[in-house]
């Protein structure tokens, strides 16, 4: 009897072993962020008494390429949290990412631009954490309201600009192909053709009639209506919103620390629709999640874990930590009071995910020299400047 106790006993430990797994976390968190990420795994490990957690810090551009390099020899972690969806194609590609679908767990409490940024080639490659779009962030001492017609945004903007006093109603980096998309999305413009949510590498749209309309109208900003000065980029623009001398400016969540340290009484908005668009302004989006080592040993593990760190309950701690924009439905709800979530919430269901194939990394050099080309001086060639790009991108792909 007390031979067969003892083999129970010796049984179960094993099995109790072989149950056990170490998650090794790789991420870029530091502050309060990293202080989240830990707290979460403490949580996660009390729960889940036979899992431990190990959080490596890793610099944040180093994170991509270690992982190809070092998952099929063993070397790389089980989760990275988090990476920029417009990365997951070259990882998908190189074989390094699991694809998710099957740990997603509640798809309806995820915003579906999310999903889609996470999704390549029809397959999920990393559970959604928090999302980021630019909007039109105003000074309510300035304007109580940003209009929604472009007539009333032009008049209000004109109003409020005066350049002996230094003030403005406007700014934004026209050169920023990333922030200038909503307006390029709206007059038709596009990178890679979408067909039923798979992207086109063959179809470019960069040089399309929409793109030359949209560097129209961004020429127009400067040098027929008068609102953005040249030499005005991201940084100078940001100066002047949190000096109070300008009341609309068009920018991101990642501004917003500073905005709210300026004790500014902020609000933001969409930009309006430009006249003459077949459609409205819609930004790009930028996601961040979870991905999983194709390689891992810990798989069922560390979809579990990962599952626990994107809840409705730590997104929204998440976002109190530094910040970020969950894309939780839930999480979004609890914080509806917060205008900066809820503000840039709306502009990140109405906006457009980056692409995330391999292939975009040939396009951002050429467009973003194509728009800063299309705005330096009046009324260029736009459709020289931008069949040029599009012959440079094309052959950067090849």
């Amino acid at each position: 009897m007390k031979t067969r106790t003892a083999l129970l006993t010796t049984l179960a430990l094993a099995l109790t072993s072989a149950q056990a797994a170490k998650i090794t976390v790789w991420t870029h968190f530091d502050g309060p962020e990293l202080a989240w990420l830990k707290d979460v795994a403490s949580k996660y490990s009390a729960q889940e008494k036979q899992d431990t957690i190990d959080i490596v810090n890793v610099p944040f551009g180093d994170i991509k390429q270690k992982l190809i390099l070092g998952a099929s020899r063993g070397e790389g972690a089980d989760l990275v949290l988090s990476l920029p969806h417009d990365q997951l194609g070259e990882m998908a590609a190189a074989g390094v990412l699991e694809p998710m679908d099957r740990y997603v767990g509640n798809r309806a409490d995820i915003s579906r631009t999310a999903l889609s940024a996470m999704t390549y080639q029809g397959q999920l490659f990393g559970l959604p954490m928090f999302a980021e779009s630019v909007g039109v962030v105003y000074n309510k001492k300035l304007i109580q309201k940003v209009p929604t017609s472009w007539t009333g945004f032009l008049a209000a903007a004109k109003g409020l600009t005066d350049a002996k006093k230094g003030t403005y109603g406007y700014l934004a980096n026209l050169g920023d192909v990333y922030a200038q998309y909503g307006v390029i999305s709206a007059f038709g413009g596009y990178v890679f053709k979408n067909n039923a949510g798979t992207l086109d590498v063959k179809d470019l749209g960069v040089g399309n009639a929409g793109v030359a309309k949209a560097m129209g109208f961004l020429n127009d900003l400067r040098f027929k209506n008068n609102l953005i000065p040249e030499g005005v980029d991201g940084s100078v623009a940001k100066a002047q919103f949190l000096s109070g001398n300008l009341a609309m400016y068009l920018t991101g969540p990642w501004d917003m620390g500073d905005i709210k340290k300026a004790g500014i009484d902020f609000g933001i908005a969409a930009f309006p629709t430009p006249p003459g668009a077949a459609g409205k302004w819609s930004p790009f989006v930028g996601v961040q999640g979870v991905l999983m080592n194709s390689y891992s040993k810990n798989k069922a593990s560390a979809a579990k874990f990962a599952k626990f760190i994107i809840s409705p309950e730590n997104q929204v701690a998440f976002n109190r930590a530094g910040g970020r924009i969950p894309i939780s439905v839930r999480a979004v709800g609890q914080l509806k009071n917060d205008p900066v979530v809820s503000g840039f919430s709306r502009n990140i269901a109405a906006g457009v995910p980056m692409p995330n194939v391999p292939q975009m990394g040939a396009v951002w050099g050429p467009w973003t020299n194509a728009i800063t080309l299309s705005t330096t001086k009046p009324s260029p060639d736009y459709a020289g400047i931008l069949s040029s790009a599009a012959t440079e991108i094309r052959a950067n792909i090849k």
